[in-house]
């Protein structure tokens, strides 16, 4: 069998005494039409040794002393320049190493020859084949390695990406151009078609923080050849979400959805929102300002999650009927019969139960407002729709669009998903091992400076504990130096895009060189640098686009239905669930109906589902009267003292 000729050397590695080789960096000279450039993996071979290295600058010399020696080459005329190729120049490449081989003992890297590296050096160099040989490999696909003619495939190592070893990962880049969106959108693809079956199920969560970036991931995009291609290089089938549910809270009409994914044709899995007392209470230090959760403040919070709300509370002072709060109609109720008897017995302010009546009233009326300051989110009634705690599937992404809240709102919906996500993971009663939530903006709610928040503590307590309970932080943001560093820090891996130049003199980068930071403000759409802990050095590469619909693109496809007058809104969520309805029968049915008890029948049957809509919310607003009927009589605070001039 005739052998193939050996591959000839690209360059030579030279050592002087201005320039020498150590263990960690070598010089090394190509030709003038050599393929090398920064970022260019490469191999050095010699007789005792093989080493591995990255090119990290680049420099070009000449013969010349002095500019003025090429000013009297030409003779002072720039446009009567000799012939360049009349002058010696060489071309000397600064190389950092990837890896030695043997590993021990650390030594100068030789005088050898270099060589561009192949596929199997790509592998080798960083590291990759201690996890993608064998039978159990833990590789994620990133995207590939493109130097030299090369398209080699470039893999994350499962457990530091999404534990136990480590986990996490942060991407950096200046809005619009740094493809932070669409990267995260690939590496879930990947993750979701690779991750290791014997490493459990796996399931991603992302806020959606901006216009309609997110709300579209079960929707297929338009792909060009080349993106196809690095899909079949990295042996990845360029298809979207097929299990995907959106989630968005209500406008303050409580039946027109708070989301630009309001088309028809997408209702199927887009579900509402919505709140109650039970579900905020627990994170009232998110609503309310610092100055308001004093310790006596807090107390109280603390005793009505832990005697009074969802509980049966008996109080013979109060009345003689136990109180069952559940709702924040109830909720006010129960204060009013503090209040009734704290004035009824002359005991303004006084103590109740050890608690002053000054600070009872501070905290009504701040809970109070909790449900008219995040309208649509949080209701008064105990119609609730929540994520799918305890049934989370595999593969699955759940997105819960929060772009058109308020900050405030903002911070509540994260802060509480989180914490149930970290409750149902220790406890093992989500339904999925590993879950990854997606947070962009990250500048925002983990800001390197300002004052300590809710949602920042979490971020941290996320970073630095989550891995162990298989809850994965995946994050994004412009400026990755105004990220509170412990929340960066334990992000195993980090991805930058193109960034701005202003960032790039920030300390944080000062171990780059001149050149891979000019090259990270050039950095074209599609392509990242990574640092990973299995790769000693920065490696860049370009992956393809997602196989999903941006958010602009998604918007022009599936345009979002205008807000409705609320008997028109409620029929169009009827018909979502059942095509065949009637919309005036719909109208006629609401007509003259009280809006809470027809909101109040209308989630009932969203979240119920029912295979008869119409007869299931028809039976809802029946007894939804009823019960509305018996709260008017039980009385409403504020009347319920007065005579009735009907009796």
């Amino acid at each position: 069998m005739k052998q193939q000729a050996p591959i000839p050397p690209i360059g030579r590695v030279v050592a002087t005494e201005q320039k020498p080789s150590t263990p960690h960096q070598f010089y090394f000279w190509t030709a003038r039409s050599s393929p090398i450039g920064i970022g260019a993996i490469v191999r050095v071979d010699s007789d005792e040794r093989v080493i591995h290295g990255v090119v990290t600058d680049g420099f070009a010399y000449s013969d010349l002393e002095t500019p003025l020696d090429a000013v009297i080459g030409a003779e002072g005329d720039p446009a009567g320049l000799i012939d360049p190729t009349a002058r010696s120049e060489i071309r000397l490449y600064l190389a950092a190493v990837l890896r030695h081989h043997p590993e021990e003992p650390l030594q100068p890297v030789p005088l050898g020859a270099v060589h561009l590296a192949t596929d199997a050096d790509v592998t080798v160099a960083l590291r990759m084949d201690s996890f993608t040989d064998g039978e159990e490999s833990t590789g994620i696909p990133v995207g590939v390695y493109a130097g030299g003619g090369l398209e080699a495939p470039v893999y994350l190592d499962a457990d530091f990406l999404v534990g136990p070893e480590a986990a996490h990962l942060n991407i950096t880049g200046v809005s619009g151009l740094a493809t932070k969106t669409s990267a995260v959108e690939f590496l879930l693809t990947s993750i979701f078609q690779t991750f290791p079956t014997q490493k459990g199920s796996v399931a991603a969560l992302c806020f959606n923080v901006k216009g309609p970036d997110l709300c579209f991931l079960d929707q297929a995009g338009s792909l060009e050849e080349t993106d196809r291609n690095i899909y079949d290089r990295l042996g990845l089938v360029p298809e979207p979400f097929a299990a995907f549910q959106c989630y968005a809270p209500y406008k303050a009409d409580g039946v027109n959805l708070n989301t630009l994914r309001t088309h028809p044709d997408l209702e199927g899995n887009t579900r509402p929102l919505v709140w109650g007392l039970r579900q905020v209470l627990d994170y009232a230090e998110v609503l309310l300002n610092r100055d308001d959760i004093d310790a006596k403040a807090g107390a109280f919070i603390d005793f009505l999650a832990e005697r009074v709300v969802g509980q049966e509370f008996r109080d013979d002072s109060l009345r003689a009927k136990p109180f069952r709060v559940e709702t924040f109609a109830d909720l006010e109720e129960f204060f009013r019969a503090i209040f009734d008897w704290m004035e009824a017995l002359n005991r303004g302010g006084e103590i109740w139960r050890t608690h002053h009546i000054a600070t009872i009233r501070k905290v009504r009326n701040r809970l109070g407002n909790i449900s008219t300051r995040s309208k649509g989110l949080v209701t008064d009634d105990g119609e609730v729709h929540d994520l799918p705690w305890g049934e989370f599937t595999d593969r699955a992404v759940y997105t819960v669009d929060v772009a058109g809240l308020d900050p405030l709102a903002q911070d509540l919906v994260f802060a509480r998903v989180v914490s149930v996500l970290k409750e149902q993971l220790e406890r093992r009663t989500l339904g999925v091992d590993h879950v990854i939530v997606f947070v962009d903006e990250l500048n925002k709610y983990a800001p390197s400076d300002g004052p300590e928040t809710y949602v920042r503590k979490m971020l941290l307590d996320l970073s630095e504990r989550g891995r162990y309970l298989g809850l994965v932080l995946f994050s994004a943001q412009q400026f990755r130096s105004q990220v509170h560093r412990r929340v960066v820090g334990n992000a195993g891996t980090a991805l930058f895009g193109r960034m701005d130049n202003d960032e790039l003199t920030m300390g944080g980068y000062s171990t780059l060189s001149a050149a891979i930071k000019a090259k990270l403000a050039t950095l074209p759409k599609g392509e990242l640098m990574i640092r990973h802990p299995h790769f000693t050095q920065p490696i860049f590469v370009r992956f393809p686009r997602p196989a999903v619909l941006t958010g602009r693109d998604g918007v022009q496809r599936f345009p979002p239905s205008p807000d409705l007058p609320f008997p028109d809104a409620v029929a169009r969520v009827l018909r979502g669930m059942d095509s065949t309805l009637s919309t005036e029968e719909i109208r006629d049915l609401v007509a003259g109906r009280r809006a809470e008890d027809v909101r109040r029948s209308l989630h009932a049957t969203q979240r119920s589902r029912p295979d008869d809509p119409m007869a299931y919310f028809r039976a809802c607003l029946g007894r939804a009267v009823v019960a509305e009927s018996r709260d008017m009589r039980r009385g409403i605070p504020g009347v319920r003292s007065a005579p009735d001039p009907y009796a």
